[in-house]
């Protein structure tokens, strides 16, 4: 899977929560690589990274199966680069869609940076789209990414940070019920 943004929205941090999840709290096996633009914040940055319940052999990714992507500018990198049966989630406030046809058929467009304006940070943009990744992917189980989370965040925003993936898990659930 890939994680997409820009620099100062969390899109490592959501990488390395997913690994932990996963790695750690799901007894799979996960490895990480990351790639950020010459600009710390604002220029374009990505988080590959590999799951699997298997030994990891290779850990660099071609055509991601889920494609995570939280600006227009990493949509535009990467968002044809996608494997044809794979899920692409996008912010669908900060992601407009060019019209032509992607390479893939499950596309969720989630306002994840609404959805954490309306609890009052927009920072958790990031933990909302990872609760929509759970709820529409089952990648990890919704509690190894709860507890991946809580473990990774300062003690005083732990509470914002649950109300983001859980608002995120619901807008998923919302999300892939729409699809059905």
């Amino acid at each position: 899977m890939r994680f997409a943004g820009f620099g100062g929205q969390g899109i490592i941090s959501a990488g390395k929560i997913t690994g932990k999840a996963a790695a750690i709290f799901d007894g799979k096996n996960a490895v990480m690589m990351q790639s950020y633009g010459p600009e710390a914040r604002g220029g374009a940055c990505n988080a590959d990274l590999v799951i699997s319940d298997e030994v990891i052999g290779y850990p660099r990714l071609e055509r991601p199966d889920i494609l995570v992507v939280m600006s227009q500018e990493a949509y535009e990198k990467y968002g044809h680069n996608i494997n044809p049966s794979g899920t692409l989630l996008i912010d669908a406030d900060l992601v407009v869609m060019d019209g032509s046809p992607l390479p893939v058929k499950r596309v969720y467009a989630i306002p994840a940076t609404r959805l954490a304006d309306g609890l009052g940070r927009k920072i958790v943009a990031n933990v909302v789209m990872l609760g929509a990744l759970v709820a529409i992917t089952g990648i990890v189980s919704r509690e190894a990414m709860l507890e991946a989370i809580l473990s990774s965040v300062p003690p005083r925003t732990r509470e914002l940070n649950e109300r983001a993936y859980t608002t995120g898990y619901e807008k998923g659930k919302e999300a892939l019920g729409a699809d059905s």
